[in-house]
């Protein structure tokens, strides 16, 4: 049997906020929108852009909102390309682990190119089987299923930090790990892990 275990980004494999925000608020400054703190930025982990947009510069019309956003994301790739960003502790350890039984996958709500700076500034594309991001179209539970379809998974975990993490592998149709370490909250019993060494005997557990 075919299994896999797939990734939210950031706030499960990563916290990139520190280097993306001086990125952003150089951008909003230049549309004449407000800057935001770092607490924001970190309460904004794991929406899509029009959602930040909306909640950040309410005041501009959508679709300069939307210009506004991409300039965000187009300047943070570079940087995180060329600097990365805080790992959480032991990912390559985990990940190099898991990976001898089971498939990895990231599923992230980020915009095209983003996975890609993550993978190819720490090399973890030896790890890393496949990845979906928002430029599908599609919603995260249905990127989930899409990369277990062409990946030919029979059984596989999610692992994510927010509800909406959470809302995505239950449209996906597979079990949740809430990493209660991240930037979010669950509103349901779910298992957890406060740390990603625990995450082999959770996924373990799940993937039986």
């Amino acid at each position: 049997m075919k299994k896999a275990i797939v990734f939210d980004l950031d706030g499960t494999l990563w916290d990139s906020t520190n280097t993306v925000l001086p990125v952003w608020n150089a951008a909003f400054e230049r549309a004449g929108a407000r800057r935001i703190t770092h607490a924001q930025l970190c309460s904004y982990m794991g929406k899509t852009m029009e959602q930040i947009g909306e909640l950040v510069m309410p005041e501009l019309p959508p679709e300069q909102r939307r210009m506004v956003m991409q300039q965000c994301f187009r300047g943070e790739q570079p940087v995180l390309r060329a600097q990365g960003a805080r790992l959480y502790p032991h990912l390559e350890e985990v990940l190099s682990s898991l990976s001898v039984k089971y498939l990895l996958a990231i599923v992230s709500n980020c915009q095209d190119g983003y996975i890609e700076a993550f993978l190819e500034h720490y090399g973890f594309g030896r790890y890393i089987s496949d990845y979906e991001c928002a430029k599908t179209g599609k919603t995260k539970g249905e990127n989930i299923a899409l990369v277990l379809h062409r990946n030919e998974i029979e059984k596989a975990v999610y692992v994510g930090d927010t509800q909406t993490d959470r809302d995505a592998a239950a449209a996906a149709g597979i079990p949740f790990i809430w990493a209660r370490y991240g930037f979010g909250s669950i509103h349901a019993q779910v298992p957890g892990i406060d740390a990603l060494m625990q995450l082999p005997k959770a996924a373990e557990c799940l993937l039986i």
